[in-house]
């Protein structure tokens, strides 16, 4: 029998999941909208925001500062991190094969991703590492469903941090650089726009929105890893790509859509199948979606250049 109180909460849950693929997929679709490079190593990104952020959580909680305000201080320390890594990225793997062919800046990419993977395990260890409740956990009701406390935070940040980005992006300065150097780079350096600032400043912004994503990650699963970055990024890579990759509008969009319709999988999956599939199964429905939009809409949902430059 229907029940309305279950696909409310699979979509709220769903809403949650995709507020986290947005961000992250929007440092994606930017860096591709200016470089046309699908940047791989943004997974990790994501996870060295993690670990920074439960590096410093036990320090803090043991000088008696609460919960809501460790998970403040521990993500604006994340940021900074994670954008300069970013921008050191940029400098030293991606800028100097901006003229060369497609292929390489790609391999790069996925190698730097492994070299991130690598230096974390040394640094961190490879066995996963708990990330404590710093918020209540009572949950709240919500029309016959419930989230957490921590779950509402989700949606309020990344909602927020969309607003700014596109605040940012058609309402300032740095925005119309970055429009004009995504347009035309050649044409944007001859208007005085300086390229190289405008690409650090794009990877910079992505890394920041990728940190946040990273703390609010291992605040959701209490669970942090040196590979925890390649799925999500993976997932934000496709949710890019279903809103359009290019397109800023479209990874929000995208990532939304993406998390809804894993979420409603996994809940409905075992029905659908007789129970000969389970939720642990919903990895699936973000790979099947690439391949359905690659296969029949390349462009994605909100049509912007389409990802044959990849």
């Amino acid at each position: 029998m229907f029940n309305f109180d279950i696909l409310l909460q699979q979509i709220l849950n769903g809403l949650v999941l995709g507020s986290v693929y947005a961000l992250v997929a929007l440092g994606y679709t930017m860096v591709y909208g200016i470089l046309q490079l699908i940047n791989f190593a943004h997974g990790e990104v994501l996870m060295i925001g993690a670990m920074v952020a439960v590096w410093l959580v036990p320090t803090l909680l043991a000088a008696g500062v609460p919960g809501p305000l460790v998970l403040l201080i521990v993500t604006l320390a994340a940021i900074p991190v994670c954008m300069l890594l970013s921008v050191f990225i940029e400098r030293v793997a991606y800028r100097p094969l901006r003229n060369a062919p497609r292929l390489a800046p790609l391999i790069t990419a996925i190698g730097m991703s492994i070299v991130l993977q690598t230096v974390a395990m040394i640094i961190w260890k490879p066995n996963p590492i708990v990330f404590p409740d710093l918020l209540p956990t009572d949950p709240v009701p919500i029309f016959g469903a419930i989230l957490a406390p921590k779950q509402i935070l989700i949606l309020v940040v990344a909602a927020s941090l969309m607003v700014g980005l596109v605040t940012l992006v058609n309402k300032t300065k740095l925005g119309r650089a970055m429009r004009a150097t995504a347009e035309n780079p050649r044409i944007a350096s001859l208007m005085g726009v300086n390229a190289n600032q405008v690409i650090a400043a794009t990877f910079a912004i992505g890394a920041a929105l990728a940190a946040v994503a990273g703390v609010l990650v291992a605040m959701n699963y209490n669970i942090v890893h040196f590979s925890m970055g390649f799925i999500p990024g993976l997932k934000a890579f496709t949710a890019a790509v279903l809103g359009g990759i290019g397109n800023i509008t479209g990874a929000v969009v995208g990532g939304l859509l993406l998390g809804v319709i894993e979420s409603l999988g996994a809940g409905y999956i075992g029905d659908l199948t007789g129970g000969f599939l389970g939720s642990h199964y919903q990895d699936i429905f973000a790979f099947a979606v690439l391949i359905l939009v690659l296969l029949f809409r390349p462009s994605g949902i909100m049509g912007e250049r389409v990802a044959d430059r990849a």
